[in-house]
């Protein structure tokens, strides 16, 4: 069996922008995913912490240094620049692999790593 386990997680992070003329999608500057794991095309599931939104994306490498969070598409009438979110990813895992597993977990604003 498998299970569905936190493979990567940004946690309150705040959006820098929103952009609702753009095909769809989450834009994070390169050296965040690369921080917490993430690729392009990556699927994952962002909650807006401001007012319970929640959405299922995919990403989009952005500017690498930026800060860059951009919520494109619909998702920009859920989220606006200034709301703090959570990004997270999940992987498929055997039982005995997510056992000790530990997710890559980032806190873009300097707070410490909890879930060691």
């Amino acid at each position: 069996m498998q299970l569905s386990i936190l493979k990567s997680k940004i946690h309150c992070a705040h959006v820098t922008e929103a952009n609702l003329h753009y095909m769809g999608s989450i834009t994070i500057a390169a050296d965040l995913m690369e921080a917490a794991g993430l690729i392009a095309g990556e699927h994952v599931h962002v909650v807006n912490n401001m007012n319970g939104a929640r959405i299922e994306t995919y990403v989009i490498e952005g500017e690498r240094g930026s800060g860059c969070i951009c919520l494109n598409g619909a998702a920009a009438r859920l989220f606006q620049p200034g709301d703090e979110i959570i990004i997270m990813a999940f992987a498929w895992m055997q039982r005995e692999e997510a056992l000790n597993f530990k997710p890559q977990v980032i806190f873009p604003r300097g707070e410490k790593n909890n879930l060691d």
